[in-house]
């Protein structure tokens, strides 16, 4: 069996490329497609693979500035030939599920999410892009939308990576998805003996990640807060920032598994599809406090592995940790680890085999038995009987 994952581009290592990563563990042989790749800011594991990409890669400073290519990704990804392969795998949250396979090939679609920035997310990206993507947007969306739509009945089985995530697929594609949460390392992560007095936020510093809650909220509480990560939202932030707020940049990982492992709770106040870092601090056997939303609801069990706010604001978010700390003794770090290990890399590998046999075995072409051959024939008899009757009082009359 030829396999083909695609990804919509491999220019880093975050979520979506650890989930290429184990599906290069389920299928080894695997040829890899994608819009655009820089091998040197990949895994060996990814670069061991046969990796083929579009026509963007030849572009000047594609692996840079890819996301400004975001009106010529339909055509790159269908200049992709996946007609030879018999199961596709597509990675999605760019457009990686239109690619087209043939007719008898199986495709399964791994949705990390709908293209955000053409669906709920539209508004937020136009506000915050450059005045040219302001302008180009309004008409470019309809186009990408339709296109994203249309390009959804190229998918024999969705697998989405959360329930927020499933519907939004509904939503916007109406077809039905199977929720199967993305492979986290927790093996890579353990607790501490000791835990230190501070709280902790940690993930890229955008805008939708709502980092200004929790970096307001604690100026106020007057707690001491670390906020691991670098973005666009970092001088905005710094600006908002009381003295007891500690702004750590990118870290290397040692430092993050250890600011993990020690910080009383993991503070997670933004929506987002699935989210792995909540996983990784109850890996570390940390709680996490966390908005009642989006991947959150599936990772965060209330009042055993932490806590979930329903008011996604400064004062909501306050409370929340008010609350968090009448209960904190009663946390348990060994609980909390025990519950990530849900989200293993064994268990994510295990149920998405499962998932796509059981796609290949449903799409597999099955021969017609006789009781189906005469069932189909007889019918038939009653009115070549009656058309041979007419025939032949058709000839006696003449």
């Amino acid at each position: 069996m030829r396999v083909a994952i695609v990804h919509y581009w491999l220019v880093s290592m975050r979520g979506g490329e650890k989930v290429v990563e184990a599906l290069c563990d389920m299928y080894p042989d695997a040829d890899i497609f994608t819009l655009v790749y820089d091998e040197s800011r990949v895994s060996e594991k990814i670069r061991r693979h046969r990796v083929i990409t579009s026509f963007l890669q030849k572009l000047p400073g594609s692996r840079r500035h890819y996301q400004s290519l975001l009106p010529l990704m339909p055509f790159a990804l269908e200049s992709l030939d996946v007609s030879g392969y018999d199961l596709v795998i597509s990675s999605e949250s760019g457009p990686a599920k239109g690619i087209t396979p043939g007719p008898q090939a199986t495709h399964v679609c791994y949705c990390h999410s709908p293209m955000r920035y053409v669906w709920d997310h539209y508004h937020f990206y136009r506000a915050n892009a450059g005045m040219a993507a302001r302008v180009l947007m309004p008409w470019i969306a309809p186009a990408l939308r339709t296109w994203d739509v249309t390009t959804a009945a190229r998918v024999d089985a969705f697998v989405a990576n959360s329930r927020h995530v499933a519907d939004r697929i509904g939503k916007y594609y109406r077809r039905r998805a199977t929720v199967l949460n993305p492979p986290v390392s927790v093996d890579d992560f353990a607790p501490a003996s000791n835990i230190g007095d501070h709280y902790l936020v940690a993930g890229q510093l955008v805008g939708y990640k709502r980092v200004d809650l929790a970096v307001r909220a604690f100026t106020k509480m007057g707690r001491k807060l670390v906020v691991i990560g670098e973005g666009p939202e970092t001088a905005a932030l710094k600006r908002l920032a009381g003295p007891n707020i500690t702004f750590l940049g990118r870290t290397p990982f040692p430092q993050l598994k250890e600011m993990l492992a020690t910080c009383r709770a993991l503070v997670f106040p933004g929506t987002e599809d699935f989210g792995i870092v909540p996983v990784e601090a109850m890996a570390s056997g940390r709680p996490v406090i966390a908005h009642a939303s989006g991947g959150a609801l599936d990772s965060v069990v209330p009042d055993r592995t932490g806590l979930l706010f329903e008011e996604q604001s400064e004062a909501g978010l306050i409370d929340a940790v008010h609350r968090f700390e009448a209960l904190e003794s009663g946390f348990r770090s060994d609980l909390i680890r025990q519950h990530a290990g849900r989200f293993s890399d064994t268990h994510f590998k295990e149920r998405m085999q499962r998932i796509i046999d059981n796609e290949i075995a449903r799409r597999k072409p099955r021969p017609v038995s006789l009781a189906q051959t005469v069932r189909t024939q007889t019918p038939l008899r009653p009115r070549l009987k009656k058309a041979n009757l007419q025939d032949t009082h058709m000839r006696n009359g003449a």
